[in-house]
């Protein structure tokens, strides 16, 4: 055979070749998914089937019938109940710390000087104008040089503390610069004592020896109530939008206690009188929240 005949044959089986893998290949592609993508496949189309919107009663589909339902509104006044209910209780505390010096009044300087004096407080306000502090106060005074010496004494001093109640009205309290008054009154202790300096061991680091100290030798006390009045002036300190719950205040206030007349000879020392009645003006400064 000559070789045309080898060329011509050898196409055709070319052409018929071609043919068969065009015919043969999408039919063995379909025939190549396997049982688990099949399986993938179904689960695929029921989920695209349950994320479908459902269909309203009138057989349209409804977006906002996917959506889940609002709490009610008794629910939700429940939770802001309890949820405001904490921090409203904590909101409504408020408490103060201060200190300064005071001085008595022209009815009493005779019995007691000049000194100094610390307080604390704490209350609850019931609104942004009424608060009401529950006070403790310690008042360190000196005494007259003559109502020392008609005992013989060498110092003295006087002690007062007190408990009480006082109401705090701010008149403008949504400023930065606010004023108040106040008063209240409850429970005061006044302890008058005289000193004399007695000999006392004295140590530090490096050697031991007497030194004198002043010695309370003789005191007279009582128990009585009292009542105070004043007012003060804060001012707020920042907060990002002006509203910080601290405070600076600065206040004056009278103070009147009904101590008892005295006629003492405390411990064997000489006899001295002091009138009725205690009266002094405490200045403070100090810081509330």
């Amino acid at each position: 055979m000559s070789s045309t005949f080898w060329v011509s044959l050898l196409r055709r089986v070319c052409f018929l070749g071609g043919i068969a893998v065009l015919a043969v290949g999408p039919a063995s592609a379909q025939f190549a998914l396997s049982p688990a993508d099949s399986g993938s496949s179904a689960v695929s189309a029921s989920e695209s089937s349950s994320n479908s919107l459902p269909l309203a009663a009138d057989g349209t589909s409804s977006g906002t019938a996917a959506l889940p339902a609002a709490p009610s509104a008794a629910a939700s006044d429940r939770g802001g109940a309890a949820g405001s209910g904490g921090h409203g209780l904590i909101s409504h505390l408020a408490f103060e710390a201060g200190g300064g010096a005071n001085g008595p009044t022209s009815d009493s300087s005779n019995y007691i000087t000049w000194g100094g004096h610390f307080i604390v407080g704490g209350g609850y306000r019931f609104s942004s104008h009424l608060s009401v502090l529950a006070e403790y106060q310690f008042l360190d005074n000196k005494l007259p040089g003559k109502l020392i010496a008609e005992t013989g004494a060498d110092g003295g001093h006087a002690h007062i503390w007190s408990l009480t109640l006082a109401p705090v009205i701010d008149l403008m309290p949504k400023s930065t610069n606010d004023l108040y008054v106040t008063g209240g009154g409850g429970f005061y202790r006044k302890v008058t004592s005289f000193t004399d300096p007695e000999p006392a061991e004295y140590c530090d680091y490096y050697y031991c020896g007497i030194v004198y100290e002043p010695t309370v030798v003789g005191h007279f006390s009582s128990n009585q109530g009292g009542w105070n009045v004043g007012a003060g002036f804060t001012h707020r300190m920042g907060g990002t939008y002006n509203d910080s719950r601290m405070k600076l205040f600065a206040e004056v206030r009278y103070l009147d206690i009904n101590t008892p007349s005295v006629v003492s000879s405390p411990n064997g020392l000489g006899t001295t009188t002091v009138g009725a009645g205690t009266k002094l003006i405490p200045i403070t400064l100090g810081v509330r929240w």
